[in-house]
């Protein structure tokens, strides 16, 4: 497809259109059978009727891409574009994320316990009949909280997965002349603007099952419990087409244990729900500042002062998101709606400009004298989740499974609502942006070409600020924290965040363009050019007063720790699958080669390596060709990054934090240093471009020796509605423990 557009344009004739439709519609009808699992993507390829790379062979009535006979030889092929209905871009305000209630712990009934919850129930008989377990986390101690005793729950937060529903309980966190004048008592309707359709209940599955998208907020000291209550509909045919009711929620990049991290493995079913219990402690908390007398180690005080927390204060944390992991449908379930992000403050990182105690960085937040919170303002600290989606003629999502490339949508999304305006005030603000999309990378620029200040890389600050007039490619699940100041504007005016990432396919960036020729409006890619207006709208009532200090949090000194072992992790095409257990393994094109082995598709049941509790270890994350790219996610522990293609020099400023995502650019490597502490359990690695992920880019690894209940290696959990069981690992790699 490298000379095609992958959607059609506006102005392609009505005939191409109706045969681009009928072509589509085809093929989302094999879709639908195979979220259905009335047949298998392995039959089809069998078959004939797809490739292994998931393209349709070339057959006519049945790819959108076919040649078409009413197309010449200057006019592209592809997929009909998403309608607009005759909605036009920044006619809406973009809605600020809704904040998940914080509730004392002892409102979740039933009490939430160490180890899973096995009280039964009735299970409906379209999920298997008999009884289960009402809380789907694997039982027994293997699987219980890490240190529920030691780190007690003190907030309960509930959260439902369910399909969409009218908003009647908005919280933005705001008043409303933050909120670009959103009243939030009006009830807001599950759709990407007002004038376009609902969302129906099968298309759209989101946390409560309403817009806007939710944010978490929690602190250093004060360990939170979330339980996800799974109410998606019992049967999986019920699934608008694409996805699956079965989930388990990653909070990217928590650190704690293996139980609360959304293994891929370890899924639940509707009707039960899941207790994640986030201690929300620093790296080191073991071995580091164990006393917590360091004072830049801590959470935010209710009264304006600090709570001390063991631990190393170079480890804190600050913008994370959390978003379904169920194996071989993530791509699937997280862009039906299934994603968050999640605010983390600290002693460091306040949200609240005015309190000047020596620790507080004094970031863009709001002031506490004005709002009376000491801590989480959010007045000018404002969440971005971007994500490009595709609909229907009747305007529901829509989602093309088939494509192992990746999915690229056509429509750009704020928040999820479609190109929206955001009104500001002649001051600085932070924003903390998150990619949400499924493959698609992004390049962020403001239309007059003015800077922008990065501050974080994925959850963590950086050791210094760097002033941009053009971000870094974003790739898929990265956060990148920036600061724009509007003061330099006056009240009226009008500047866009504009995409500089064109893509071709969801493989890689085709090209990056110039801001001029991004907003030109020439580019095939319809996701590239603006898609957010700021509009200047007022002076601040008070001064700014918020600070971008010149050192912001330093990275660890690791010189004195030595390296325990060294890995190897080649990402690339041409995985062969060496097991096959129907649950815990997949057959995919892409895969991952593990110390020079073969490159395996993705097993849940395989471990590829145990790194010993307690050690750092050095890993060099490789890609296998030139025709794509990679974001590359380790979970569990942050990372620094020693170099790129083998060089520290090759290494930017903007990476040289610590980072949870790696983006390997096409043929390249990057070397990063891990270490493995205060908590244990099997964990993940992958490509966070989640259609690579799904179609087998994926591998376990666990921390071997962490003590306790943890065995070595681990069993692997294999849920069921009557109960999850374990079986031996299906197999571990020779390398796996060194």
């Amino acid at each position: 497809m490298s000379d095609r557009r992958f959607f059609l344009s506006g102005k392609t004739s009505k005939a191409r259109l109706r045969e681009a439709e009928q072509a589509r519609n085809n093929r989302l009808e094999i879709v639908k059978a195979c979220s259905h699992k009335q047949v298998s993507r392995r039959e089809l390829i069998k078959w004939g009727i797809i490739s292994g790379t998931g393209l349709l062979f070339p057959i006519n009535g049945l790819s959108p891409f076919v040649r078409s006979a009413f197309a010449d030889s200057n006019i592209p092929t592809g997929a009909p574009p998403s309608p607009l209905f005759g909605v036009q871009p920044f006619t809406q305000p973009m809605p600020r994320f809704d904040v998940l209630p914080r509730d004392p712990v002892s409102s979740l009934d039933p009490f939430p316990t160490a180890e899973a919850n096995t009280t039964q129930q009735p299970v409906p008989a379209a999920l298997g009949g008999g009884f289960g377990p009402i809380e789907g986390r694997p039982p027994g101690p293997i699987w219980a909280h890490q240190q529920f005793n030691l780190l007690p729950p003190q907030v309960g937060v509930s959260v439902t997965q369910e399909g969409a529903k009218v908003n009647t309980v908005y919280n933005p966190g705001v008043a409303s002349q933050h909120n670009s004048g959103i009243n939030p008592a009006t009830p807001f309707p599950p759709r990407f603007h007002p004038n376009l359709p609902d969302q129906t209940l099968l298309k759209f599955w989101t946390f409560n099952g309403t817009l806007p998208p939710k944010l978490l907020i929690g602190r250093y000291g004060e360990p939170i419990l979330l339980r996800h209550h799974n109410r998606l509909p019992i049967f999986q045919s019920q699934n608008g087409g694409f996805g699956i009711h079965t989930i388990t929620t990653h909070e990217h990049n928590g650190h704690h244990g293996a139980e609360n991290d959304g293994f891929t493995g370890a899924f639940f079913f509707p009707n039960q729900f899941y207790d994640y219990h986030y201690p929300i402690v620093l790296a080191g908390r073991d071995t580091i500042n164990t006393n917590a007398t360091d004072a830049r180690a801590s959470g935010p005080a209710d009264n304006g002062g600090l709570n001390k927390v063991p631990g190393d204060w170079r480890e804190t944390m600050s913008t994370h998101w959390f978003h379904d992991h169920m194996f071989s449908f993530t791509a699937q379930n997280v862009y039906k709606g299934n994603a968050g992000m999640f605010n983390i403050y600290s002693g460091l990182d306040r949200g609240a400009e005015d309190i000047n105690d020596g620790v507080n960085l004094r970031l863009p937040s709001g002031r506490a004298s004005v709002t009376g919170k000491s801590w989480g303002n959010l007045d000018y600290d404002v969440n971005l989740m971007l994500a490009d989606k595709a609909w229907d003629r009747d305007g529901q999502l829509l989602f093309d499974l088939f494509n192992f490339d990746g999915f690229l949508g056509d429509v750009m999304t704020v928040n999820l609502v479609f190109k929206p305006f955001m009104e500001v005030e002649r001051r600085k603000y932070r924003f903390r942006i998150l990619n949400a999309s499924v493959s698609r990378f992004f390049k962020i620029a403001l239309s007059d070409g003015s800077p922008m200040i990065q501050i974080a890389n994925d959850g963590n600050l950086l050791p210094h600020p760097v002033t941009l007039t053009q971000l870094d490619e974003q790739g898929i699940a990265e956060r990148y924290d920036i600061v724009i100041d509007f003061s330099r504007y006056s009240i009226g005016q009008k500047v866009w965040m504009v995409n500089l990432s064109e893509h071709k396919d969801g493989k890689l960036v085709h090209k990056n363009l110039s801001i001029a020729e991004a907003i030109s409006g020439n580019s095939d890619d319809p996701a590239v050019g603006k898609f957010l207006e700021f509009r200047i709208a007022r002076d601040p009532a008070q001064p700014d007063i918020s600070q971008v200090p010149s050192t912001l949090i330093p990275n660890p000194d690791l010189s004195n720790i030595p390296v325990a072992q060294e890995r190897i992790f080649e990402f690339g095409r041409g995985a062969k699958q060496t097991t096959f257990d129907p649950v815990s393994s997949f057959f995919g094109p892409w895969g991952v080669k593990t110390d020079g082995g073969d490159m395996l598709a993705a097993d849940f049941g395989r471990i590829s390596a145990a790194p010993r509790f307690g050690t750092r270890e050095v890993w060099t994350l490789r890609n296998g060709g030139a025709g794509w790219d990679h974001p590359i996610h380790i979970h569990f522990e942050e990372g620094q990054t020693l170099a790129r293609n083998g060089s520290a020099t090759q290494v930017p400023p903007w990476e040289r934090g610590r980072k949870d995502v790696w983006r390997l650019l096409p043929g390249g490597s990057v070397t990063i240093t891990l270490q493995f502490r205060d908590f244990g359990g099997m964990f993940m690695e992958h490509c966070h471009n989640t259609v690579h992920e799904d179609n087998a880019m994926l591998l376990r690894w666990e921390i071997n020796g962490a003590g306790g209940a943890h065995l070595n290696p681990l069993p692997t959990p294999i849920p069921t509605p009557q109960g999850v069981n374990f079986m031996d690992p299906t197999d571990i790699l020779p390398t796996a423990f060194p």
